[in-house]
């Protein structure tokens, strides 16, 4: 678990100012712009995002998709569509997919570095501990069967999950 450790970092701030290879946004089924995270992506990105998230489709929920990065520092933009907390078993399971989603489709894609929020934590109501635990232990598991990417950073808007968040890393190693 070392390795997968030493290419986590979790920082508090603003993932639309992140200047790395593909940020994740969390957002709703139909892509569109919404609000939180997914807002302030479509807001800095631009009209493009929105533009080409239309031709996608959609996105099932635990299940990625990509786009350009338009006016972000970030190249690409992988969309991820995590549960609205009901307090199931079904939760953890579509959390961990959005997850391990994301960073196949960054593996797949030649991503190289790639930018978490916490996904689900905002208007989906997860609690933050509960989604913390699933993501990074997901993510560690994840990444040691993906050595082609280098760098995974949680970027965590408020004080409150950044902290939560390293808590949760040092638990788990």
């Amino acid at each position: 678990m070392t390795d997968a450790k030493s290419r986590i970092e979790i920082v508090q701030g603003d993932i639309t100012r992140q200047a790395i290879d593909a940020i994740v946004n969390a957002a709703n089924n139909e892509l569109s712009p919404g609000g939180g995270v997914s807002g302030a992506i479509h807001r800095v990105a631009g009209g493009g995002l929105w533009n080409e998230a239309k031709t996608l489709g959609g996105c099932q929920t635990g299940q990625a998709k990509l786009t350009k990065g338009y006016n972000l520092k970030a190249k690409y933009v992988i969309h991820t569509v995590g549960p609205v907390y009901q307090g199931t078993v079904d939760d953890p399971r579509l959390l961990a997919s959005s997850y391990r989603e994301c960073l196949r489709l960054a593996a797949s894609s030649g991503i190289k570095s790639i930018a978490f929020p916490a996904i689900s934590t905002g208007v989906f109501g997860y609690p933050v501990g509960d989604a913390a635990k699933v993501a990074l232990k997901t993510v560690v598991d994840t990444l040691e069967k993906l050595p082609e990417i280098d760098l995974v950073r949680f970027v965590l808007f408020s004080k409150q999950s950044f902290r939560v968040h390293q808590d949760t890393l040092r638990e788990l190693i």
